[in-house]
């Protein structure tokens, strides 16, 4: 029987806890009542300027902030970034920062160990992907903010949510963060 060996434990809290239409409206439900995996806030920043950044510029339109509910929830952030260098040779990465801290960096790289690479141009040979998503365990009920620094080549340019030789062609990029129990 699935609900006695799945279920006696949130059954058990659910007597215990407090359960009615304001507190579930309020969200301030109980935490015994939410399995490990629950999702307790989503917080996004959408963003369809167009700019351009110089190597170890701070994209500042993507800065998104959240306040965990439990020192114990991990965070999923999810990244989408519309972006293009400015030449073929153009390379870039992108480094996730919780507020000063780097996260999951690359290693052994000669110029640059990123959280992740959405363009890189080696000759014709061409490597795009403008998504990522990275688990944190940041361990804190204080207000944490994750940023996002470009690691563009020295000297070049990357263009945030544009073409790089003409506006005519726009997207936009995005941050999700996930709060998960």
């Amino acid at each position: 029987d699935w609900s006695s060996d799945v279920c006696s434990s949130d059954l058990a809290s659910a007597t215990t806890d407090t359960t009615s239409a304001s507190n579930i409206s309020a969200g301030t439900l109980g935490k015994g009542r939410l399995p490990t995996g629950s999702i307790l806030q989503v917080v996004q920043t959408w963003d369809n300027t167009q700019a351009t950044y110089s190597r170890d510029a701070y994209i500042t339109y993507l800065q998104t902030s959240i306040t965990p509910l439990y020192s114990t929830s991990k965070i999923l952030v999810c990244v989408n970034i519309g972006a293009v260098s400015s030449d073929a040779a153009a390379d870039f990465g992108i480094i996730i920062y919780r507020d000063s801290t780097a996260l999951a960096l690359g290693a052994s790289a000669s110029s640059t160990n990123a959280t992740f690479i959405p363009f890189m141009n080696k000759g014709s040979g061409d490597v795009n992907t403008g998504n990522f998503m990275y688990l944190d365990s940041p361990a804190t009920t204080s207000a944490i903010a994750y940023k996002f620094q470009n690691k563009i080549n020295a000297g070049r340019t990357l263009y945030y949510n544009r073409r790089g030789v003409g506006a005519d062609c726009a997207s936009g990029s995005s941050v999700i963060l996930m709060e998960i129990a």
